[in-house]
């Protein structure tokens, strides 16, 4: 039996990895910024589900959370960064309010989760963090522009991690799904007002949205459990069969570019004859 914390466990990827983990007899400290979201799990599993609530940018507030689901369950073994929400609009027509909320919840509340949670993973000389990325964490589109730069964060923040721990026998995977038919992109999502200049992209963007296909998030359960249980889980790894064409044929652009350029790359390195 393993104890996981997870973060944004009231609905979607949270959600069904937490009633995941609770029906294979696991323990779960389940979060949520409104913790009545979480009474349902409570049926599942009676005390083996420790609900909490908080929000992730408040860091006393995730140290105390952390600190309380370690104290209750005497131990901290898997803990997932879910919590995070969606910024669709233009980067001219996103408000301060709404770039600072979605990296200091997407980003920093990760930064934050992982800070509390290491003290207790080195002390055990074990454990695993899985931070939800995105194949937004690749690549990027118009008008998630603020988005894909917090998942590019989650990425890059997580790869340095993952270095700076594997000494303690901590591990970090970067979970990176695509399209799925959680509440991301719904209710949970926030929504820039489109300014005339960009009304004709938005259309056109709506429309190729309403028209990927969106994975089952249930089916995504089999997935993260096989990962947790890997006695060496890859530092990443992509959720769905959409994923890895689009970064197959986006990191052969990069690299064809980059070669491109290359002749004006290297007039950075020395002066000229």
């Amino acid at each position: 039996m393993r104890t996981w914390f997870i973060t944004g466990a009231s609905r979607g990827f949270g959600r069904i990895w937490a009633e995941a983990a609770l029906n294979r007899g696991d323990r779960v400290a389940a979060t949520a910024r409104d913790p009545r979201a979480l009474a349902a799990l409570g049926q599942i599993a009676g005390d083996r589900v420790l609900p909490l609530s908080l929000d992730v940018t408040d860091r006393a507030a995730v140290v105390a959370a952390v600190d309380r689901a370690h104290e209750h369950f005497g131990t901290l073994d898997i803990v997932v960064n879910n919590a995070g929400h969606g910024l669709f609009g233009a980067v001219e027509d996103v408000t301060e309010e709404q770039a600072r909320r979605q990296l200091d919840t997407n980003v920093l509340g990760a930064v934050w989760v992982t800070q509390a949670a290491l003290p207790h993973l080195r002390t055990a000389g074990a454990g695993h963090i899985i931070n939800v990325s995105s194949i937004g964490g690749i690549v990027a589109w118009p008008f998630l522009s603020l988005y894909n730069a917090s998942k590019f964060a989650v990425e890059g923040f997580s790869e340095g991690l993952a270095k700076e721990i594997a000494p303690f026998g901590v591990k970090v995977t970067i979970v990176e799904p695509g399209p799925y038919a959680t509440d991301w992109g719904g209710s949970s999502s926030i929504q820039a007002t489109t300014s005339p200049a960009y009304a004709g992209l938005a259309a056109q963007m709506a429309a190729i949205d309403a028209a990927t296909p969106q994975g089952d998030p249930a089916a995504t359960a089999r997935a993260i459990l096989e990962l947790v249980d890997t006695a060496e889980p890859p530092l990443r790894l992509f959720l769905g069969d959409t994923p890895l064409p689009i970064a197959v044929e986006t990191y052969a652009e990069r690299l064809a570019e980059w070669q491109k350029w290359n002749h004006v790359s290297t007039l950075a390195q020395k002066l000229a004859d």
